[in-house]
């Protein structure tokens, strides 16, 4: 699904799984790619994208550092004239590097860790592009919460779960005030994905068939289909939703 003009999509975390998923459907739908990662592989995935001929520029960046994050945005806008979809993937879990996440064991470095990866950034990030997108009267900001964020889950800890709640707050305030403005603010929270990471970790197959009605993981190209929907003029009129993509976990 394609709109009528060329357009420029950034996405942060494009070096993992779903960032990488979500950059080739938009490259699919002919939109240039900014690829935001703090592992210096996210050059090497935008060299592809680029070798298949899309317009694509890769920068290792920090999105919980402000400094960084101004630098970086103040950079684009010299070689891009705008920014007009901005898709905020970032993410850490602690889980990943064996923390233990349970509510009484995080430490306060653990928990000023995931909150300004997760939140922190994803506020840094709108706060720099939006208001090109304002200029413009036409923007896409699509942010990607969890189910952690809509429930409470001890799987990634309570850090987590706050980081990505927090998400879903700034998506639904954000909305309102650039409302007018012709940017649409939404927020994706996906469930179980089977990104390499969580395909390490394992899930109990008992939980997928107790509690997932679709009897299965959800896969990144599905978030990506979202995104690239949410990134549309079909999905104008969409704004302040959060899109629970669990293969019916969350009902919400």
């Amino acid at each position: 699904m394609t709109d009528a003009r060329k357009r420029t999509a950034l996405i942060t975390g494009a070096a993992g799984d779903i960032g990488r998923a979500i950059a080739r459907r938009l490259a699919a739908d002919g939109h240039n790619l900014i690829l935001l990662d703090r592992s210096p592989a996210v050059t090497a995935v935008a060299d592809d994208f680029t070798r298949a001929g899309t317009r694509t520029e890769g920068l290792v960046a920090d999105i919980s550092n402000e400094a960084s994050v101004v630098e970086t945005v103040r950079g684009l806008f010299h070689r891009f004239s705008t920014i007009d979809i901005l898709v905020n993937n970032a993410g850490v879990t602690l889980r990943e590097q064996g923390r233990k996440p349970d509510a009484l064991a995080i430490s306060v470095d653990d928990w000023r860790t995931m909150i300004a990866i997760n939140l922190t950034g994803t506020f840094l990030m709108c706060r720099e592009i939006a208001p090109v997108m304002i200029r413009h009267n036409w923007g896409r900001i699509i942010n990607i919460s969890s189910l952690g964020g809509r429930i409470g889950s001890r799987f990634n800890g309570m850090h987590y779960s706050a980081s990505k709640a927090g998400v879903i707050g700034l998506t639904r305030t954000l909305a309102v005030e650039l409302g007018g403005d012709g940017v649409t603010v939404n927020v994706i929270a996906p469930g179980r994905i089977a990104t390499e990471a969580n395909l390490r970790t394992g899930t109990d197959p008992r939980t997928i068939e107790t509690f997932i009605p679709v009897k299965r993981l959800g896969t990144p190209d599905e978030v990506a289909n979202a995104v690239a929907f949410l990134a549309t003029e079909q999905a104008a009129y969409l704004t302040g939703v959060t899109l629970d993509l669990n293969g019916g976990f969350f009902m919400g």
